[in-house]
Formats: C-alpha cells, structure tokens, sequence
C-alpha cells in the first residue's frame, strides 16, 4: 500500500540543508502496522509529515526520493491532487492536538469539514456520522461536544477528536503520530482496540510513530528502530521482541523501568541524539554505543540480515564485551506505619461554578472529596488514576498553592491549612513541587543558575553570591549536569535535562518531601531512566520523601513503595505497591492495571473495559461514585458511598465488595 524509497529530506537554515531524514526506505502492506521507533529528534515525525507532504516552508525533499501511494508517486502529484488524497485516502493523527485542532471552529464543523468534503455527507446524515464517531472514540453526551470549541475539552479529549476526524473520511492508511501519549491507560486501551477493529474490518494500513513500547507489542506486526534520521533495524514483531540485535534497541529495553529492577539502576544511554548541523561520519550511535569498535566512527555500517524479516545496520556481531558494574540502590522498606512526615485527613477542594450578570455560585466542582494520606520519611507514595480525577489538585493543594476547602495537611506536625502566609512561606522549603512540564515551569528570561538561586534567596537559605554559586554548581552536579548549564537558558536544553533543571531548583532549598507530577510523562524511556535513576540516588543519599503522581504503572512498579488510587476526587484503594499491583481489589484498580500494555509478547493481559469515561467532578453520581462504570455494581452501590475497609495491616479498600 505505501512503500517508501530512500527518502531524504531536510530543513533550510542559513542556506544549507540539514537532513532530519537521510535515506530511509520501507513498505507498509493492506491491513499491516507497521511502528516507527526511536527518541525525540530522530526523524520520526518529519517522516510522517513528508509522506503526507505537510513539510514547513523550509521543508525539503532531495530527488531520488519515492513515496508510493497504491503504485502513484505522491512526491510528483500537484497540490490540488494530493489534497485529494489526504483525509480521504490517507490521514494522519497528529502528535499534539492543542496545535492542530482550530481554535475558532466547534469540534462538529471540524469532523463536518472531513465528511462534506470526502464523504459528500451533509446535514442530519452527517451529524449522525460525527455523534457516532465521538462514541467510538469514548466521548460521552457526544451531541453536546459537537456544538463546543476545543479549548474547551482536556487534553486527552481533544487527542480523541483527533482521532475521530482522522477517521471520519474511512482512509485507506493512517498515520498515527504518537496517538495516545496523552491518554490515560483506560482510554488508550479503547483507542488501540478501535484502530485494530477498524484495520481487521477495513484492511487498512497503518504507520504507528511511538516510543511506547507496550503499544508496539499490542499493535505492531513489523518495527523499524529509528536513530538519527536512519533506520536501524527492521524486524517482524516476534523477532523484535525475543532477539532484539542494534545496541541501541537493546538500550532501549533496558531502559524500562519494571519491578524486577526494583533495587538496580536502570540502563541509561549516555550523551543525546545527535544535532542534524553535526552528524557523525560512521554510524551515528558509535559516540553513545557501549559495544563501539574504531570502525564504527570512520565507516557507516551496511544491512546485513540477522534472522527471517530480520535486518540490522550494526558492525557489532553481538560478541558481548565486557560488562559494566551496575549500581544497586539501598531499598528503604521501612514500615510505611513510621510517623508520617506528611499527614493529610480529609482534604476538601471544591471550586464554585458561578453564572449569571452577579456571578452567583450555582453549584460547586467536587475536585478533591475527602482525600487521606500519609508519608514517611524516605518513602515514595505514588498517586495514580485517569485524568480529571483530581491529583495534581491534592499536589497544589498540599502545597497550599490552591485554597483547600476543607480537611488537615500537616507537615512535620504542624497544621498547613490556616497557616499565616510568612509561617508557610518558611514552611515550604520543607516541601517543592516538580511540575509537569518543565518548560512551562522554567522563566524562559532567566539563566539557569538564576532560576535554581531563586528559591536559596527567597527563602533565606543562602544570601551571599558566591556561596550561591557554589551551591549552584554542587546542585548542577548532584543531578547530573555540567557546570556550563549555570549560563544558559531553558530552551537551549532538551526535555530531559530541564526536567533536572527542575529538580535541581527544587532540591536548592533541601526540602525533606518532593511532591512530582508526571516529571516523566512526556520523556523518551531512556530520558526516563536518567531521571528515575536520579530521583532514586536523591533518595538513598538525602531521605527525600516523594508524593509521586503519575498514569505510568512501569514506573509506579519500579519507583513506589505505598499506592493510593484515586477516581473522582476520592481515594478507592491504598496499599503497598506489591499488595494493590499484585493483587488489585476494587474493581476500578483492576480495569486500570489491565488496560496497561505490556511490552513483551507473553504478557499481554485481557482489557477490563469501563463504558463511557469519568463523570464530571460537578455532578458526581449518588452512592459509590464508580457504580456507572463497574461491572460488579450492585444496588447498594447506587444508595451509598462504601466505608474503607481492610483487606490486611496496609491495604484498604473502599468497596461494598469487602464491608
């Protein structure tokens, strides 16, 4: 169906072409996916857009390059011809939704577009189709979302509207540009279930761009691993997963964070992707591969095969050298019943819903309902659930950043909520927040060693300059940063290392608790590992305690020593993470952990499906507010909320299952 021939193309930029994309060639067949993998920088995305021809304006593609479309050249046919052919024949689900949804049209005019313009459907007939589409996609009250804007939704929402207008015109080949980063496991589940409903009832083909993974074992049948603009190696599924051969594949698994690594520091690669404007002579991985020969660095490796469907662009021959010493971690595995540093009871963050000319408060949004939780020093909690269901609100809230409404937080013993603001703002040098997103966190104005002095002068900590400076330094170090980092600005780093700009900022005041919301969400898993492997050194060395909220289960495998889960401002199940992953019993702890992909072959579990998504917050349902949802609800599940009861010493539930 799609077969690409030694593509190359690149980027304008002071009148020379730096190739992002240098001579890649593979083919894509009626009802086949075929994964795309790699870090962020390596050409992944610039692929999808030259075969859809949506380059930017300094956007080049060299000659000799082919894209085959169902036998036609894509790369000779006019523009007029090939809008013909996007959305209806071939389309494309966009990485990030917030940049490619239109702001000013409403979600049905932009699914509607697709519809009138390839499908000639118009009218009653066409918003049937859309309301259909938003269902399948897991949109509930679909007809009400038709008539709203994208700012509107969530950001999993709008990757599902994404979706359903990449469907919408029935093409032949998706291309799906990292389809569900943004989604919660539940959601991607679904998701995932639908593109491969679609692909059996359709035969369509499918490109899959991910750095997931346990996406590509659910999905993949062939995948091509993607370095510096090259592939470099090509495999069947089966043959990917049992006999992976490129260093750099083999680096990539063993990145993954898993609990069978629990006390071992994760396989990082050193050093990044290199800039397009200074590629390598020889292979592009020699500067980061633990297996490089002289060779490598003066001559680019040819393909050579290494099993059936099976090639690979390596000069190694997989003789193993000499083994590194791995770093083992000191696992605290204390009582969790130690005095807690952190004790939260009963925290209450409603937010009021106002209308009208006198913005009277109409009804409140229940973001946080009655949340209790404790840590010890030294400990990780890992707080997980879907989005929306109120975590990174308990984050603020602890931190008194938003206004609890109601409830205890006590730090140390002394009671946060009330607290007189110059108390608290001494207080919270005993407690920092990672953000999410490290860029948007970062003063874009201020050099880095500005942002991480920042909270030292602040807070009274360090007042002299160069005692400042010194501090700076020992703090760029601790996390694993050179001393040149002190003049330099956020945007000039990549998203790993602002992440550690992040930490090391929040580390400068020597907080004795870290609360970190998703720090890792929008990494690659070898940027992952630096910074799993970082935040578990930060621990053994100093007792940090962690608060750590995340949808990434791999993580709260290798990371979290206690777990809480939390479903609609409410927190359903806590335990020790062995206790609440290995053996779930609220029957939302479960669909979570089975709807989390696998990445190997033999471990892919059957999906708990959970009809229709999280309730809204302002309107949550009467008694055990996951009754909707469950497929164990009863009738008493409608009546009342369930008491918490104890399933052992360090595990409750709050389930009439169990009272």
């Amino acid at each position: 169906m799609l077969k690409v021939n030694n593509l190359r193309l690149g980027f304008t930029s002071a009148r020379k072409t730096l190739l992002a994309v240098d001579g890649i060639s593979f083919e894509v067949a009626a009802g086949e996916t075929f994964a795309l993998l790699g870090e962020s920088g390596c050409g992944k995305s610039a692929t999808a857009q030259g075969i859809m021809r949506l380059l930017p304006a300094n956007g080049v593609i060299s000659a000799g390059s082919s894209i085959q479309f169902a036998s036609e050249e894509l790369l000779t046919l006019s523009e007029a011809d090939m809008r013909t052919v996007r959305g209806k024949r071939m389309a494309m689900i966009f990485q990030e939704p917030g940049t490619s949804l239109n702001p000013v049209l409403t979600v049905g005019r932009q699914i509607g577009e697709v519809l009138e313009r390839h499908l000639d459907l118009q009218g009653s007939v066409a918003t049937t189709r859309m309301v259909e589409l938003l269902r399948q996609v897991g949109i509930a009250d679909p007809e009400r979302r038709l008539g709203e804007y994208p700012f509107q939704l969530s950001g999993g929402m709008k990757q599902r509207v994404m979706i359903a207008i990449a469907l919408a015109g029935e093409p032949d080949l998706l291309i799906a540009d990292e389809p569900t980063t943004a989604l919660d496991v539940t959601v991607q589940a679904q998701i995932l279930d639908l593109l491969a409903k679609i692909q059996l009832d359709r035969g369509m083909g499918m490109l899959l761009i991910t750095h997931d993974l346990g996406v590509v074992a659910r999905m993949a049948h062939r995948i091509g691993v993607m370095y510096a603009g090259e592939l470099v190696e090509v495999a069947s599924r089966e043959e990917f997963f049992t006999r992976p051969q490129h260093p750099y594949t083999q680096a990539l698994f063993a990145a993954l964070p898993e609990v069978s690594r629990r006390g071992l520091a994760l396989t990082t690669i050193p050093g990044q992707v290199p800039s397009l404007a200074a590629m390598p002579g020889g292979c592009r991985f020699a500067d980061r591969c633990t297996q490089a020969m002289p060779i490598c660095r003066d001559v680019s490796p040819a393909w050579r095969n290494a099993g059936v469907g099976h090639v690979v662009r390596c000069h190694w021959n997989g003789a193993a050298n000499e083994g590194k010493s791995i770093q083992r971690f000191a696992l605290s595995e204390q009582c969790s019943e130690a005095a807690a540093f952190l004790a939260v009871d009963a925290l209450q963050v409603h937010f009021p819903i106002r209308r009208g000319l006198l913005q009277r408060t109409v009804g409140h949004v229940r973001a946080v309902d009655g949340v209790s939780l404790s840590i010890s020093a030294g400990r990780t909690l890992a707080l997980v659930g879907e989005s929306g269901c109120g975590k990174t609100t308990v984050g603020k809230a602890l931190l008194q950043l938003i206004k609890p409404t109601a409830g205890s937080v006590k730090l140390g013993g002394s009671e946060l909520v009330g607290m007189k603001p110059k108390r608290l703002r001494a207080a919270r040098r005993h407690m920092q927040m990672v953000f999410q997103d490290p860029f948007a966190s970062l003063n874009p104005r201020l050099r880095v060693g500005d942002i991480i002095a920042e909270g030292m002068a602040s807070l009274g900590l360090e007042n002299d300059s160069q005692a400042q400076r010194s501090a700076v330094a020992a703090l760029l170090k601790q996390v694993g940063l050179p001393d040149e980092a002190t003049d330099r600005y956020p945007h000039e780093f990549s998203g790993g290392q602002r992440q550690r700009i992040a930490i090391a900022r929040a580390l400068a005041v020597q907080p004795e608790l870290l609360i970190c919301d998703e720090p890792t969400s929008a990494l690659d898993v070898s940027v992952q590992a630096q910074i799993l492997n970082l935040l578990k050194a930060l621990q053994e060395e100093l007792g940090v305690a962690y608060l750590f909220i995340t949808h990434n289960f791999a993580v709260v495998e290798y990371l979290a020593h206690d777990v809480a889960v939390m479903y609609l401002g409410r927190i359903v199940e806590r335990g020790r993470a062995e206790e609440v992953l290995r053996a779930p019993r609220h029957p939302y702890t479960q669909a979570l952990l089975s709807a989390v992909p696998t990445p190997s072959l033999d471990a892919q579990r059957a999906v708990i499906k959970l009809p229709g998504e999280t309730p809204s917050p302002a309107n949550p349902p009467q008694g055990c507010h996951f009754h909707p949802r469950c497929p164990q609800a009863s009738a008493v599940c409608r009546e009342r909320y369930p008491e918490n009861s104890s399933i052992s010493a360090t595990h409750t539930v709050n389930c009439h299952l169990f009272s």
